[in-house]
């Protein structure tokens, strides 16, 4: 029997509502649902991601992506009774930003019964990002405000791990993030990274929590319909210090390639997945000690954290 073209192609029964380019597939709102968070289990089980009995810290900004992955695990969570998701977020500290996704974040966690915890930048190293960006453009320091907050972020998602006592953190990196951050890395020349940044990220130290990507082969796009489909809540206006990052060049240049040729994200996704073998051969990726200032896990002597803050004090 011949079916109508605008059926699903999944159940063949209800209206499209949604049309896949890379795979040519035509959902309606039920299978699209089902199609994501069926993606999501799969990757899981492919990376190996999580165990039976984990005890998951879920980082959780208050934007799509990061909901649409927590509504998930939580759905998931159902299922795997041994298991325990606890939200974490960081607040940077960004006036007029952080606090309207602090309530969203809050919110949506209360309305899923998961315990949430914030961790401050404040608390965890004397400043804010206000604060960091003001000191920084005094002192004509050459590194963009997304850079000191992508360094302190880390080491923050770090330590809410080990504080809630969880040695898995999940972040809600889309597949257009992990394509991005490649890209980012080829143009740098920067090998070690390439070879790290993966969708489970190695256990190469006591006090480094491993990170799990399960959105990493959900494209942003998805992410964001998903979250308007099942109605999340969440903040929708973008960081204010977004707009000189590079990010945004990579983005652009990516969606554009996506745009012409569909299919592109993955296949860059996919290729990067059967070099890392080969990255791996030639870059130590295991060199980790304790930092001779504070005694978290640092690849030098002094990590790039307390270097930061010496700068800025």
């Amino acid at each position: 029997m011949k079916i109508r073209q605008s059926l699903c192609t999944g159940c063949r029964r209800r209206e499209v509502f949604f049309f896949r380019p890379y795979s040519g597939q035509r959902l309606c709102k039920k299978c699209f649902v089902e199609s994501v968070e069926a993606k999501v289990r799969a990757t899981i089980a492919k990376y190996n991601m999580l165990d039976f009995n984990d005890k998951i810290a879920v980082a959780i900004s208050g934007g799509k992506d990061s909901l649409s992955m927590l509504h998930i695990l939580a759905k998931m969570e159902l299922a795997r009774p041994k298991a325990s998701l606890t939200a974490v977020t960081i607040d940077e500290g960004i006036k007029g930003y952080r606090d309207e996704a602090l309530e969203i974040a809050a919110a949506e966690c209360q309305k899923l019964g998961i315990e949430h915890h914030v961790f401050s930048f404040r608390r965890l190293f004397g400043f804010t990002l206000d604060e960091l960006a003001e000191k920084a453009w005094k002192t004509d320091e050459k590194l963009t405000t997304c850079s000191y907050c992508g360094i302190l972020r880390r080491r923050a998602l770090n330590v809410a791990a080990s504080e809630v006592g969880a040695r898995k953190i999940a972040t809600a990196h889309t597949l257009d993030d992990e394509v991005q951050t490649v890209l980012m890395n080829v143009f740098r020349g920067d090998l070690a990274r390439l070879a790290k940044e993966k969708p489970v990220t190695d256990d190469v130290h006591p006090k480094l929590a491993q990170k799990v990507k399960p959105f990493c082969e959900i494209p942003e796009k998805e992410s964001a319909l998903y979250a308007y489909v099942k109605k999340i809540e969440f903040q929708a206006s973008p960081c204010p210090y977004s707009s000189g990052a590079l990010r945004n060049d990579f983005r652009e240049i990516v969606n554009s390639m996506e745009e012409k040729h569909a299919g592109t994200k993955f296949t860059i996704f996919n290729t990067l997945e059967r070099l890392r073998p080969a990255l791996y051969a030639v870059v130590d990726t295991s060199q980790y000690a304790d930092c001779v200032e504070c005694g978290e896990p640092s690849s030098g002597g002094l990590c790039k954290v307390c270097e930061l803050l010496k700068k800025m004090r």
